[in-house]
């Protein structure tokens, strides 16, 4: 899941560059491939547990909630306490919440562990994020915050290529030991390249920080953009589980599926400079437009040329993120980061949301063209997002 803050004054001695990016872009993969990890793991879970994959779905949807509510907690928490100090207390926090999801006797208790879980990885985005706007130099960090945002959206492929490969020979709780023990390495990465925090200002009580929260979410231009981009990432997390839980396809055809998706994530940001070019909003609506497209072809054409299709599809979305993202910063005026920090949460809550979305079409096929048809409702929801002249792309 992403979140880009506006950069603030450039700091008086800048962060290393690579071995920053180095260690924020292998965190971001783990933390944001929290949410995706247990989707190719759902029939193992469901074995051992005696349930139904389908039921095992809350697993995912119990993270997404604790995801997003730690989004709208630690955002602005990292702006009164330093960016550092958080993540030294949420990256351990992370590695213990995961390892307790691993001895979980339950699906009852692992979806409440799975809720803390989020919550405690949620200290990642908002912090390391800012970290990187504040403390990167300015002709760099556009390069670093791209690349770590690509991180967010490429952990949705890797995680879930990594579980189907290692849950074989390790087991699903044996993954998330292994994630446990990835968080632990992440906090001695961390560490170990953040620069102190800088000095800052008192910006009056905590809960003033917190104030724009309501002003922002009942902004008419704003809401209609977040609502967006919930249906855009609940379309993105349902593909995916629609593929495990429908049995489209074998196993060697399902790796090949949610590998498929990995080059849209690592060219599409490359020709985003350009792509820049175009109005904000005119880029977001043809982003969601061409992922409407391949999404209701998918459900005309069946599986064969599912590979090419779900490339595209991806890279709609790769780019059409970030174009969000781009639009709603763009409408926030001054209380921009708080805002990024609900788009974020937007994000979680589609991601928490999609699973469910998928149980509840009951096919493939018919959810497919269920999310066609949410990706026009979403670019028409940007479209009358714009139609007051007020200055906002």
């Amino acid at each position: 899941m992403t979140l880009t803050l506006e950069a603030t004054e450039a700091p008086p001695r800048p962060a290393p560059f690579g071995r920053t990016l180095t260690a924020f872009t292998l965190t971001a993969i783990l933390v944001s491939g929290q949410l995706y990890v247990v989707i190719p793991l759902l029939h193992d879970m469901a074995t051992g547990w005696a349930a139904s994959p389908g039921g095992l779905t809350w697993l995912v949807t119990a993270f997404g909630i604790g995801y997003g509510a730690g989004f709208l907690l630690f955002g602005p928490l990292s702006d009164c306490y330093g960016r550092r100090r958080l993540l030294m207390i949420g990256l351990p926090l992370a590695a213990l919440t995961t390892a307790m999801v691993a001895l979980s006797p339950s699906p009852e208790v692992a979806f409440g562990l799975r809720a803390a879980q989020g919550v405690a990885v949620a200290m990642f985005p908002p912090a390391g994020m800012a970290y990187l706007a504040e403390r990167i130099e300015p002709r760099r960090r556009v390069v670093a915050i791209a690349a770590v945002t690509g991180a967010f959206l490429a952990s949705a492929v890797v995680l879930q290529v990594a579980a189907q490969l290692l849950v074989d020979v390790i087991g699903w709780r044996g993954l998330f030991l292994l994630s446990a023990a990835g968080f632990v390495a992440a906090t001695l990465g961390v560490r170990a390249v953040m620069l102190p925090d800088l000095p800052r200002e008192s910006a009056g009580s905590l809960l003033s920080a917190y104030r724009p929260v309501p002003r922002l979410l009942f902004d008419r231009v704003l809401s209609l953009r977040y609502l967006a981009t919930i249906m855009l990432m609940a379309g993105f997390v349902a593909v995916y589980t629609g593929l495990q839980i429908y049995g489209v396809a074998s196993p060697d055809e399902l790796l090949a599926l949610r590998a498929a998706g990995l080059p849209s994530i690592v060219l599409v940001p490359l020709v985003m400079p350009w792509l820049a070019r175009i109005p904000t909003t005119t880029r977001v609506v043809a982003f969601l437009t061409v992922g409407g497209l391949a999404l209701a072809t998918v459900g005309l054409t069946g599986t064969a040329v599912l590979v090419g299709l779900l490339a595209l599809y991806v890279a709609a979305i790769t780019g059409g993120l970030p174009s969000m993202n781009e639009s709603i910063s763009a409408g926030a005026g001054h209380a921009r980061g708080t805002a990024l920090a609900l788009f974020s949460f937007a994000l979680a809550v589609g991601g928490s949301a999609g699973p469910q979305l998928a149980a509840a079409f009951g096919g493939f096929t018919p959810l497919m063209y269920g999310l066609a048809v949410g990706m026009a409702a979403a670019a028409l929801a940007v479209l009358l997002s714009a139609l007051p002249s007020t200055g906002r792309r």
